[in-house]
């Protein structure tokens, strides 16, 4: 089948798992990776959270559903309580029993694999939120979008799945940035005439 015409066929098969949740998710999950700062990484992930909570609930995947909701009350706690001087204690507490309430939930919604992998990048991007550096935030993010990754193979969630390559890209592009790997362009130079 020529290149051109596989086109209609790709789009016909990723239809099923295309909606507006899911593409809304997508942006926000871009726009997280470029984010430059702590703050900002939070609000867009808590948004991006959010649309594929029912992203997930379309595509009957419940524990990716219920891990997401726990990843918008995360950011949200983290984005507001969490900065360079430190975190207040009870926010502690509060992780704590959304770490907790992640393992229940997962067991709760059971499907199989989907589920362990939904229930670990949860478990990771809870750690990461308590996180007062962007940096670190970054590197453990990465870990946790090869989690649902995975996950998002598994439920056929092309939004998911292409969320989580560009995540990749842009926590690994914007990471060597902030260690001087990956350099700014130079300015162009002037002519003189």
């Amino acid at each position: 089948m020529p290149f051109l015409e596989a086109w209609p066929a790709f789009l016909r098969a990723a239809a099923a798992s295309l909606d507006l949740f899911g593409l809304l998710g997508l942006g926000f999950g871009f726009a997280t990776g470029l984010m430059p700062r702590r703050h900002l990484i939070l609000l867009s992930s808590a948004a991006c959270s959010l649309c594929f909570a029912v992203h997930f609930l379309r595509l009957g995947s419940p524990t990716g559903m219920a891990m997401n909701l726990i990843g918008v009350l995360q950011c949200l706690l983290a984005a507001r309580f969490v900065g360079v001087r430190g975190r207040p204690a009870w926010l502690d507490l509060v992780f704590a029993a959304t770490f907790l309430l992640a393992a229940v939930l997962t067991v709760a919604t059971w499907n199989g694999l989907p589920s362990i992998f939904a229930g670990l990048a949860t478990l990771v991007s809870t750690m990461a939120r308590l996180q007062s550096s962007s940096q670190t935030m970054r590197f453990l993010l990465i870990g946790s979008a090869l989690g649902w990754a995975s996950h998002n193979v598994m439920v056929g969630s092309v939004c998911g799945l292409t969320c989580d390559c560009l995540g990749l890209i842009g926590f690994t592009v914007a990471a060597l940035r902030e260690h001087g790997i990956v350099r700014q362009p130079a300015a162009p130079l002037s002519s003189h005439t």
